[in-house]
């Protein structure tokens, strides 16, 4: 009766989405019927903390991920609130109650000789027309300057300064940053306009543009990042923040100071670096070998 109250609750007066009410729904089922399987009875006012902790427990028993088991506990945690505040219960059991740590995942990226095959490689699946240069130019910026997919659309030709080879970047809340670019990546972006300025004549004032002058789209970039990802390398997320995370990782596993990444990405605290400060296997065994005297 009390889980049927409190699903009332979320619906009609808290008006929950749909989505959130089947979830706690099914959730209370499970935690009710888990209970039940101890007791008999399912009595919310006899049910303790260390009651919630064995439920947790055989969760994370059962293979469910810490994600799944905090938005179990989120469920509890409001029905707990509401039968306190309705007077049905004394006490909460859930204080106290400690969420699992959700585990840290590792950004994933592509290795520099996945990179190198891609951009550099004798067989380049890049045709040679105005799409073909300006797809090019956009994996290799991604990877040269370790930019956003907003930032990247955003660049206009008046940003690119190749006297001081630098790219003015304005990022999140319209923070600018300068960027410098090296001679490879000077030489693709002037080979690149050159082919446009030809291709496109009426355009906007963006530096990558679509076949019609006018600017790309997110999505558009993303499938183009997509399909080159997959012509190198098997990992599964395929998306330009990819390419950030290359390049992020070939900085520091070559020698670069957490804070000048930090700075070249435009991060807001160091701590949003400190996640690449992990290196690749290959690495690792590349200084053993060079470190250790029988190696």
């Amino acid at each position: 009766m009390l889980v049927a109250k409190f699903l009332q609750y979320i619906k009609y007066e808290k008006i929950y989405s749909s989505h959130t009410f089947v979830s706690y729904q099914t959730d209370l089922i499970q935690f009710r019927s888990f209970v039940e399987s101890r007791s008999e009875v399912f009595d919310p006012a006899k049910i303790d903390s260390p009651t919630i902790r064995e439920w947790v427990v055989s969760l994370m028993e059962a293979g469910d991920s810490a994600s799944s088991v905090n938005r179990k506990l989120s469920a509890l945690k409001s029905f707990f609130k509401f039968l306190k505040q309705h007077g049905y219960v004394s006490r909460n059991p859930m204080k106290g109650i400690v969420a699992p740590k959700k585990s840290k995942m590792l950004p994933k990226f592509l290795r520099e000789e996945e990179m190198n095959r891609l951009l550099d490689g004798l067989e380049s699946p890049f045709d040679g027309d105005f799409v073909g240069v300006r797809d090019k130019l956009m994996i290799e910026m991604f990877y040269s300057l370790g930019i956003r997919l907003s930032e990247l659309i955003g660049i206009k030709d008046i940003d690119v300064d190749f006297a001081a080879k630098t790219v003015l970047i304005t990022g999140k809340r319209n923070k600018q940053r300068l960027i410098p670019f090296g001679e490879r990546l000077g030489a693709s972006m002037k080979e690149y306009e050159r082919v446009r300025d030809e291709s496109v004549l009426d355009r906007c004032d963006r530096l990558f543009v679509k076949e019609d002058g006018k600017g790309l789209y997110p999505m558009l970039v993303y499938r183009v990042v997509n399909k080159y990802i997959t012509m190198v390398s098997s990992i599964t997320k395929r998306s330009p923040h990819v390419l950030r995370h290359t390049f992020a990782t070939v900085m520091l596993n070559n020698g670069a100071e957490l804070n000048a990444v930090k700075e070249l990405l435009g991060h807001a605290s160091l701590a949003a670096t400190e996640v690449y400060t992990h290196t690749t296997f290959e690495q690792l065994q590349k200084i053993y070998k060079q470190a250790h005297p029988r190696a």
